[in-house]
């Protein structure tokens, strides 16, 4: 049985889409009056990968003009979620589990640390951990081993939870960490993993619970 958990913000605990007027107005506001150096397919084709995919990445997948990305990422850096956002459906399932929980989500401090704040759920949690690309060179997997030592636990205990094949998920594999990959959509559908779902249904069977 599992009794450590270390869950995903982003897409696992809430989706971005029902959320994407509260979280990504200001920024495609920013971008549209920027020079990305790319075309409007192009800006509408990043636009969606911002929904599932850090900043900077979009950023360097689409190429855009670095000075654009520096202020976007000056206003990013700044930005906070202010209203209440809206966990999904099957957050329950998360909630519901027994043992230790975790968030390990990759993102902008404050804007990490304010949507957890916003989705009425930081009680759930023993710790958020934030990956901030602007403030060191960690990933998922430095962010694992680090509340690993920190917390003195064992990986045998832990299942890790999440919505990103080439993140969470393959850095967790890497560790020797069972793994739990959401996906709803069925991107990933050649991605090892331990466990899968399209949902959390049977996250409780997963965990041994």
């Amino acid at each position: 049985m599992k009794s450590i958990f270390f869950i995903d913000l982003d897409n696992t605990i809430y989706f971005t889409r029902p959320n994407e007027k509260q979280l990504m107005s200001g920024l495609y506001n920013l971008l549209e009056n920027e020079d990305l150096g790319i075309s409007k397919k192009e800006f509408l084709l990043a636009k969606a990968d911002m929904l599932r995919t850090p900043f900077q990445k979009v950023a360097a997948k689409f190429n855009f003009k670095q000075e654009a990305t520096n202020r976007a990422i000056t206003f990013l850096i700044n930005g906070e979620v202010t209203e209440p956002l809206m966990p999904s459906a099957d957050y329950h399932y998360i909630k519901a589990l027994k043992g230790r929980k975790f968030i390990v989500t990759a993102g902008f401090l404050k804007k990490q640390t304010t949507k957890v704040k916003m989705l009425g759920i930081a009680d759930d949690f023993e710790e958020v951990y934030v990956v901030d690309a602007t403030t060191s060179d960690q990933n998922k997997k430095d962010a694992f081993k680090t509340l690993i030592e920190k917390h003195n636990l064992n990986p045998k205990d832990i299942l890790v939870i999440g919505d990103d094949a080439e993140s969470e998920i393959k850095f967790a594999l890497e560790l020797g960490i069972e793994t739990f990959l959401l996906d709803p959509d069925e991107l990933h559908p050649n991605a090892r993993t331990t466990f899968r779902g399209r949902d959390l249904k049977n996250l409780h069977e997963a965990a041994g619970q």
